[in-house]
């Protein structure tokens, strides 16, 4: 069996966020003074977690919010950021540069309402969804090529053998759910083939575990809400899930969703916590 550990992590907050101002794609601005220094918590906040492979948008926020979350590591300070066009945040076209409140005001003439509306030049939901499921279809591979890689070496007896688990520290108290543990006991439980950093964006991220949930049936968290489930990340809002994929394979993966978008690293930070709904 496969089994891999997926952190994904929203960017930090930039000036048109705090504005309320739509950037999508479009608007490639950078991290804020405040920005910064949740990227910094965020990678003090994982500074012990020691990861196989680092994914980012390639839009700058998340760019520099990935770099500031490696600098802080102590296994990972030197690892190769590698950048992706299909972790960019929704493309919202002709409202991208501007107030939220536009794009509620489009959508209201329009007679929807936000986010299923998509302004001119936007992308439809299920356009984001389909490169958030490319995307994670892309992170099972490269799980499974890397287990098959360890058990092809002479004498090697791979990640999943039970002698490595101890490299994967989590900051929370048990990175496995209760169910895991009690079906496979805490020591199997702590044994990953990679384990996989991401950094991407609000309206993509809120999709993308949306197809978790709805095409894959997720497992999610005994005590979280619906309003949770559906809100944006906060800024540098990390959220972790543990995949398995029985004999490799592809089409079934059992994704166990550890946390969603937890933000106790931003206590001490001064910025805002609540999610904004500002992309």
């Amino acid at each position: 069996m496969v089994r891999f550990g997926l952190t994904v992590v929203r960017h930090g907050e930039t000036r048109y966020n705090k504005e309320k101002i739509l950037q999508g794609q479009g608007v490639d601005e950078p991290l804020s003074a405040t920005g910064f220094r949740q990227a910094d918590a965020a990678g003090s906040f994982l500074s012990n977690v020691k990861f196989t492979h680092v994914f980012s948008s390639d839009l700058l926020r998340a760019k520099q919010t990935a770099a500031a979350i490696l600098g802080k590591n102590r296994f990972c300070k030197d690892m190769e950021i590698k950048y992706d066009a299909r972790l960019r945040e929704r493309k919202y076209g002709v409202a991208e540069g501007r107030p939220l409140a536009d794009l509620k005001a489009m959508a209201k003439d329009a007679g929807e309402q936000c986010p299923s509306f998509t302004p001119s030049g936007g992308e439809t939901l299920d356009e984001v969804r389909e490169r958030a499921k490319d995307f994670f279809e892309f992170l099972c591979r490269l799980a499974v090529e890397l287990e098959q890689k360890e058990h092809g070496k002479p004498g090697a007896p791979g990640r999943s053998s039970g002698t490595s688990g101890e490299q994967f520290v989590f900051p929370w108290t048990n990175h496995c759910s209760e169910a895991e543990m009690s079906s496979e006991g805490g020591r199997s439980s702590t044994v990953l083939d990679a384990n996989i950093l991401v950094v991407s964006h609000g309206a993509y991220m809120r999709n993308w575990i949306g197809y978790f949930v709805s095409d894959l049936n997720c497992t999610l968290p005994e005590n979280l809400t619906k309003s949770q489930l559906s809100s944006v990340s906060p800024n540098t809002g990390v959220s972790h899930f543990i995949i398995k994929l029985e004999n490799g394979n592809l089409l079934k993966p059992k994704i166990t969703c550890v946390c969603l978008n937890q933000d106790s690293h931003l206590v001490d930070v001064g910025a805002e916590c609540v999610a904004s709904k500002v992309f």
